[in-house]
């Protein structure tokens, strides 16, 4: 071979190991993302359970369901296509359904609807069922974050209805009323890019329907109050109110029931901790009954980037924001975060009131988690709960245990603004510290990035995931 043709093979040579070392720094970058947070979760493992040292105690309402998973496109598509985008709190007919569905489709955002027409509701359970990979799961907020608190160590408490054939961790105790069978949530779920009625959505989500009848009345409240007496709970999780949402309540019967839960929120110990799952809401009178009966006397909120700015809205201005960007910057988070956690923290417990300052916030969005806590409290590990809370996002999205980088992403910002006000700091991100922490007076602040999952599995019940396995770490203490 002549030199010529030596140097040509010399040059290809080079240019194939420039070109592989140019396509392993993004899998390098991310496998020391991993690395660095799977030490982080570490820190916090849960310790071997002793006469000494029992698993923590969780205590979980309200209420429970079956979901039905179907693909959107399979439910909806009729092949006609002629509406717009528009929104309706409740939904009558399948025209609703569909302007509803089309208004969060195109921005890419989650959003829950109650449907009146019981006969609609049926038909449409019927036409999933015959869709394509159509598949059952138990469901609802409270039994899934009872399944992930099972299986991060600790022993449950469940407040939801039982059935026949209901499947349960081992370590969960169901307390509730018999019913003859479970509500269905319908989950529609779409996958990023997906096209519909000239739209198209930047991520994959899920628009979730139900025509429930026990949930929305939190059946299993009495049942559940009683057993709490004797399973006496390091921490109390109140989930599943937004199925109360636009549901056909008789005059004063939901404000009843919130006042029950009230006096069953005020009546546990000050060392038992409550945390308060948010979900989505539009009902502008339901959120100023839960801002009276439900926030004054909880510890801790989760919430995801719709439900946030809808609170920091009903909280600072009193109505709802229906629909928000669906991946926000995190300095927009975290002055929404600020605003939600001075209206709700500032807050002076009375002798005998029950009330209790908000000491802790988890916001999580695709692409980063978010935890605010107050260092004087009992908030401890908000590193470690970051990490953990990251590494379940994509484990439950992905519907695996390990997370394989190969399937991964990052999609947060090389580096990020502590708050949107002009001349505000800058934190890099370092993938070798990916959860920056640091402390603002009376608070800490935590971000970690989110090694979003591009082979998606499920999107439905991730935020419950999420926030149950960052609080776990937080009460280990």
């Amino acid at each position: 071979m002549g030199s010529g043709g030596r140097l040509q093979w010399a040059a290809v040579s080079v240019a194939v190991v420039l070109l592989a070392v140019w396509y392993r720094q993004p899998a390098d970058r991310l496998d020391a993302v991993l690395e660095s947070l799977l030490r982080a979760e570490r820190l916090t493992a849960a310790p071997e359970v002793t006469a000494d040292r029992p698993a923590p105690r969780v205590a979980v309402g309200y209420g429970g369901c079956m979901d039905l998973f179907a693909r959107a496109l399979s439910v909806l598509d009729d092949g006609q296509c002629q509406v717009r985008p528009a929104h309706h709190g409740f939904l009558k007919d399948r025209r609703q359904l569909q302007q509803t569905f089309l208004y969060f489709f195109q921005h890419g955002a989650a959003a829950e609807r109650y449907i009146s027409d019981g006969s609609l509701f049926a038909e449409l359970v019927a036409l999933a069922r015959k869709a394509p990979d159509a598949r059952y799961e138990v469901g609802g907020n409270a039994p899934v974050m009872a399944a992930r608190f099972a299986r991060e160590g600790c022993s449950v408490l469940l407040g939801s209805g039982r059935y026949a054939g209901q499947h349960v961790p081992e370590r969960v105790e169901v307390v509730g009323p018999q019913t003859p069978q479970p509500d269905i949530h319908l989950i529609l779920e779409y996958a990023a890019n997906t096209q519909w009625c000239r739209q198209a959505t930047t991520r994959a989500n899920r628009f979730i329907i139900h025509s429930d009848v026990a949930n929305p009345t939190l059946s299993a409240l009495e049942d559940f109050g009683e057993a709490l007496k004797k399973f006496d709970p390091d921490m109390l999780v109140v989930s599943g109110l937004q199925m109360m949402d636009n549901f056909p309540f008789k005059e004063g019967a939901r404000r009843q029931r919130l006042e029950l839960l009230r006096q069953q929120l005020v009546s546990q110990q000050s060392r038992t901790k409550i945390h308060f799952e948010m979900a989505s809401f539009t009902d502008t009178q339901l959120l100023t009954e839960m801002l009276e009966l439900v926030t004054p006397y909880v510890d801790s909120m989760g919430m995801n980037e719709q439900e946030l700015p809808n609170l920091q809205s009903m909280l600072l201005y009193g109505n709802v924001s229906l629909v928000s960007d669906a991946n926000p910057r995190v300095a927009g988070v975290l002055d929404q975060m600020r605003d939600v956690m001075r209206a709700l923290g500032d807050v002076t417990p009375g002798a005998g009131s029950g009330r209790r300052p908000l000491t802790r916030l988890h916001v999580h969005t695709l692409a980063f988690q978010a935890i605010m806590t107050r260092r004087d409290s009992i908030w401890k590990n908000s590193m470690s709960a970051a990490a953990r809370a990251s590494l379940t996002a994509h484990r439950h999205i992905c519907g695996t245990k390990q997370v394989d980088t190969r399937k991964a992403r990052l999609i947060m910002d090389d580096s990020f603004s502590v708050s949107s006000e002009p001349g505000s700091r800058r934190v890099p991100f370092d993938p070798s510290r990916p959860v920056s922490c640091w402390t603002e007076g009376q608070y800490e602040m935590c971000v970690a990035p989110v090694l979003v999952c591009t082979e998606v599995y499920q999107t439905a019940g991730g935020g419950d995931n999420i926030s149950s396995a960052g609080l776990v770490p937080q009460i280990l203490g």
